[in-house]
C-alpha cells in the first residue's frame, strides 16, 4: 500500500499537476467552452448569411433557392438579367466607400493575416460590413463563392468570443480556427472536413492542443446545420463506382491536367486584379462596371451566376456535353476573375469546385471517345476533379478530399480522388509556388511559403522591440550616430537585421515621421524576440 500510494503522490506531483497547470496557464477549458458557443453561433449565423442571400437574389429572380439560379434567369428577361448585377454592383459600390474599413469584403485570407499580423483580432465592423457586402454581392449574380465569406463570418465571431478574456495568442489563433471549422462544417454538411480545414489552411499546422476545439465547433455547427435544413449535403450526388483500377493511371492523369487549370485560375485572377488597378476609376463605379460585364455574359451563359451550384451538380451528373462544359469551365473562370478584380464580394472555394467538375467532366467525356468501354462514368470523373482543382486553387489536397468522401461515402472513389489532388497540388506548388490563398497573402507583403521564420521576419516590428527614449533625452540623435541609418517603428526585423548587418551595428537610432529620435533598436535584443517568436512558433506547432 505504502509504495502505491509514494507511486500515486509522484504521478500526482509529476504528471497530473504539471499538465493541469499548462492547460489552466493556456485557458484551455475557456478555449473549449468558447469553440462550442462558437460553433452553435457560426452555425445560425451561416444560415442567416445563407437566406439573406437568397432574399436578395428573390428580388429579381423569384427564388430563393442557390440551385436554381441558372434555370430562374435562363427564363428570365436579358434585361433583368444584365441590370440585376449593376445595380447589386452600384450598391455594393457605395458600402466598400462607407462601412468597408479596408475598402473591400474579407475572406479566408483576412483570417489568415489577422492569426499572423493581427494576435488573431478580427473586429465586428469588418465581419458586418464583408458578410453585408457580400450578401448583395452573391444575392445580385455576381459570378463568386459563399464559403470564403462563411469562414470570415466563424472566425469574426470566434474572435469577439475571445476578446474579453486574456488568453494566450495561441489560445486565441486555435479558437479562431474553430470559428472557421464551425463555418465549413456548416456551409458542406462535412464536419471532419471543418476540422481539417481549420489546420490545414488557418492555422497551417497540425496540433493536438487545436484539435478538441476545432471539432466542438464542427460538429455543432453541423448540427445546427442539420437540425434547420435536414442531413442534405451540399451537392446531391449519385452513386458511382470505378469501372477497374485500370482507370487509376486515367486519374492521375486527370490530376496533371486538374493542376494546369488550377494555375490557369490563379493567373486569370492575378491579371485581372492587376489590369483593374490599372484603370483609373472611382471605387464605387468598379463593382457596377464589373457587374455590366458579367450580367452581359449572363444573358448568353447564365450558369456563370451566383455561387454555380446547380451547374456543378448537373456536371456531377453527366447532364452537360463536351463543348458546353468547355464552354462554362472559360466563362467562369473569366467571371469569377471579374467578380474579384471588382471587388464585390466572395470567395473562391465555389468557383473551384465548379472548375474542377467542369475539368473532370470533359476528361471523362473525352477519355469515353477513346476507351468507351473501359472509363466510368461522365460524373465520376466531374467528381474527382471536383476535389482535385479546389485542392489545388486552396492549397487544401486533404480537406477537399474529406468533402467529397464525406458526400460520396465511397471510399473508393476517395482514393481515386487523393490521388488526383495530390498531383494537382504538386502541379499548382511548381507552377505556381502557392494557393490562392498564400497569393493573396504575398500581394499584401505576408509570404507564408518560406516557413515561419520568415514570417516572423516579416511580421515582427521595430516597434515590438525598440527600446523607447527615456525621459529628458533629447528628441534628437546623438551627434555620434548622425551617420548611421535611422530605423522606424514599422519597418519589419527583417529590414532592421539587414540595416544592423550593413555596418555591424549594435545600436540604431528609432525616428518618428518627423525625423525626431524615438528610442532604439538594440541588435542583441532583437535576436532575442525573434528567438522568443520561433521557441513559441514551434511550440504552437507541436503542442
Amino acid at each position: 500500500m505504502a509504495r502505491a500510494r509514494n507511486a500515486f503522490s509522484t504521478w500526482m506531483e509529476e504528471q497530473f499537476k504539471p499538465s493541469m497547470l499548462a492547460m489552466w496557464t493556456s485557458r484551455m477549458p475557456l478555449v473549449w467552452l468558447l469553440a462550442l458557443l462558437t460553433g452553435v453561433s457560426g452555425g445560425y449565423a451561416i444560415l442567416l448569411f445563407r437566406k439573406a442571400i437568397g432574399w436578395v437574389q428573390w428580388l429579381w429572380l423569384g427564388s430563393i433557392a442557390e440551385n436554381t439560379v441558372a434555370t430562374k434567369a435562363g427564363f428570365s428577361h436579358p434585361l433583368v438579367v444584365f441590370f440585376a448585377p449593376v445595380i447589386g454592383g452600384l450598391v455594393v459600390g457605395a458600402l466598400l466607400v462607407w462601412i468597408a474599413p479596408r475598402r473591400r469584403a474579407e475572406a479566408v485570407a483576412d483570417v489568415i493575416e489577422a492569426l499572423h499580423l493581427h494576435r488573431a483580432m478580427i473586429g465586428w465592423r469588418e465581419g458586418l460590413s464583408s458578410a453585408l457586402i457580400t450578401v448583395l454581392s452573391l444575392g445580385a449574380g455576381a459570378s463568386a463563392g459563399r464559403e470564403g465569406p462563411a469562414v470570415h463570418i466563424g472566425a469574426t465571431i470566434a474572435s469577439l468570443f475571445g476578446q474579453p478574456f486574456k488568453m494566450p495568442l495561441a489560445s486565441r489563433r486555435v479558437l479562431v480556427a474553430a470559428g472557421a471549422a464551425a463555418a465549413v462544417s456548416a456551409s458542406f454538411n462535412a464536419p471532419i472536413a471543418g476540422v481539417i480545414f481549420a489546420h490545414e489552411v488557418i492555422l497551417g499546422h497540425y496540433a493536438l492542443s487545436a484539435f478538441v476545439p476545432t471539432v466542438l465547433a464542427s460538429v455543432a455547427g453541423t448540427l445546427v446545420t442539420r437540425v434547420n435544413l435536414g442531413d442534405y449535403p451540399a451537392f446531391i450526388i449519385p452513386h458511382y463506382q470505378i469501372v477497374s483500377h485500370w482507370e487509376f493511371p486515367a486519374f492521375a492523369l486527370l490530376g496533371l491536367v486538374s493542376g494546369l487549370v488550377a494555375r490557369g485560375f490563379l493567373l486569370s485572377v492575378s491579371t485581372a486584379d492587376g489590369l483593374a488597378r490599372k484603370i483609373p476609376m472611382p471605387l464605387w463605379l468598379r463593382p457596377a462596371v464589373g457587374g455590366a460585364i458579367i450580367g452581359l455574359m449572363a444573358i448568353f451563359i447564365p450558369q456563370i451566376l451566383g455561387v454555380g451550384y446547380e451547374a456543378t451538380n448537373m456536371a456531377i451528373r453527366g447532364r452537360y456535353g463536351l463543348e458546353f462544359v468547355l464552354l462554362l469551365l472559360a466563362a467562369k473562370m473569366v467571371a469569377t476573375s471579374i467578380t474579384l478584380a471588382s471587388r464585390f464580394g466572395g470567395g473562391v472555394f465555389s468557383p473551384s469546385l465548379y472548375l474542377g467538375a467542369m475539368t473532370g467532366a470533359a476528361f471523362g467525356l473525352l477519355a469515353a471517345m477513346v476507351f468507351p468501354d473501359m472509363v466510368s462514368e461522365q460524373g465520376a470523373y466531374a467528381l474527382v476533379g471536383m476535389g482535385a482543382v479546389a485542392g489545388a486553387i486552396l492549397g487544401a489536397p486533404l480537406s477537399t478530399a474529406l468533402i467529397v468522401f464525406e458526400l460520396t461515402g465511397d471510399y473508393q472513389m476517395t482514393i481515386a480522388l487523393l490521388l488526383a489532388t495530390s498531383i494537382s497540388s504538386v502541379v499548382m506548388q511548381t507552377l505556381a509556388g502557392r494557393s490562392m490563398f498564400h497569393w493573396q497573402l504575398a500581394s499584401r507583403g505576408l509570404n507564408l511559403n518560406e516557413g515561419p521564420h520568415k514570417a516572423i521576419m516579416r511580421t515582427l516590428k521595430v516597434r515590438d522591440f525598440m527600446i523607447m527614449r527615456e525621459k529628458g533625452e533629447r528628441a534628437v540623435v546623438p551627434e555620434e550616430f548622425a551617420d548611421r541609418p535611422t530605423l522606424a517603428r514599422d519597418d519589419t526585423l527583417e529590414k532592421a537585421l539587414r540595416t544592423f548587418g550593413k555596418g555591424t551595428y549594435r545600436h540604431l537610432p528609432v525616428v518618428d515621421k518627423n525625423g525626431r529620435l524615438a528610442g532604439w533598436a538594440d541588435h542583441a535584443r532583437a535576436m532575442e524576440v525573434y528567438n522568443e517568436k520561433l521557441v513559441a512558433a514551434s511550440i504552437e506547432e507541436h503542442k
